[in-house]
């Protein structure tokens, strides 16, 4: 064989996508731009099986691939509608949710549904770094996203501080923002914890949801510049309308050149963040 019948053969073709994976791509695409807006009603299988001269059984691979994504929901009897996108943000920052969701566009309103001093509980008191009894002012609103809601924030604060909150504006502006501004208080850090847990009455009604929806909670206690707790409290999110997303880096520890070298030496602490999670 020459030397050179080798470079002079043809490449090799691409592989063709699945059929499926295209119809999928084709309608994933029509979400995004809008040609599908949100609640709109999809194509029967049968009417994309014509469209996309393909079977119904690959028409339904390529929606259950759509549904898994989060992008349309199935209701039995009536077919698959496109999903409403979902809010999110970012929690490798402490950010009030207003200061956070006004900078993507949306439009923040919060109804206070009460405000008012109240006796630590014992939890509370001990979050906070109080004697159980003591006076702290107590907040519950209803955040609403584009004037729908999307969450319940219950939230706990000492009475020091609070006191301030009762004559402030809580219809339109962040609790972060107000401690800052307002209370002169410089705000360090946030510890946080997720769960998932059904809706009961409360929630059901705050947020306009089913019975037994699935509800994101947050629990956070806020600390100062100087480490004092100084905000606590349960954050109730949609769980089809809201997200929290971070970014996790792998570090890799250097190796340890020799027990002796290392022995007795402090490791630095890193710096904490400067950034802001949701109030």
């Amino acid at each position: 064989m020459p030397a050179d019948s080798a470079a002079a053969a043809p490449a090799s073709m691409p592989t063709p996508l699945p059929l499926y994976t295209q119809i999928k791509d084709a309608l994933r695409a029509r979400i995004l731009d809008g040609t599908y807006p949100p609640h709109h009603q999809m194509p029967s299988e049968s009417e994309l099986g014509a469209s996309f001269r393909a079977s119904r059984i690959t028409v339904r691979q390529a929606l259950g691939d759509l549904q898994k994504e989060g992008l349309i929901f199935r209701i039995p009897g009536k077919g698959s509608f496109v999903s409403r996108p979902r809010a999110f943000q970012n929690v490798t920052s402490l950010q009030g949710f207003a200061e956070a969701m006004s900078g993507m566009g949306y439009e923040i309103l919060n109804q206070v549904r009460s405000l008012k001093r109240v006796p630590a509980s014992g939890h509370v008191a001990a979050q906070l770094r109080l004697r159980e009894g003591d006076p702290v002012v107590e907040i519950r609103r209803v955040r609403l996203l584009n004037r729908e809601p999307v969450s319940l924030e219950l939230t706990w604060v000492p009475e020091s501080v609070g006191r301030r909150l009762l004559n402030a504006d809580l219809a339109t502006r962040d609790i972060f923002l107000i401690l800052e501004n307002d209370c002169g208080v410089r705000l360090g850090h946030a510890d946080l914890s997720v769960d998932a847990i059904l809706a009961d009455d409360e929630l059901t009604q705050a947020l306009r949801i089913e019975e037994g929806a699935p509800v994101l909670r947050i629990e956070r206690l806020t600390h100062d510049a100087q480490g004092t707790p100084i905000d606590y409290e349960f954050l109730y999110f949609r769980g089809d309308a809201f997200q929290y997303r971070l970014r996790a880096d792998r570090h890799k520890a250097a190796p340890a050149t020799s027990a002796n070298h290392t022995a007795g030496r402090a490791r630095p602490r890193k710096p904490a963040s400067k950034g802001r999670t949701s109030a």
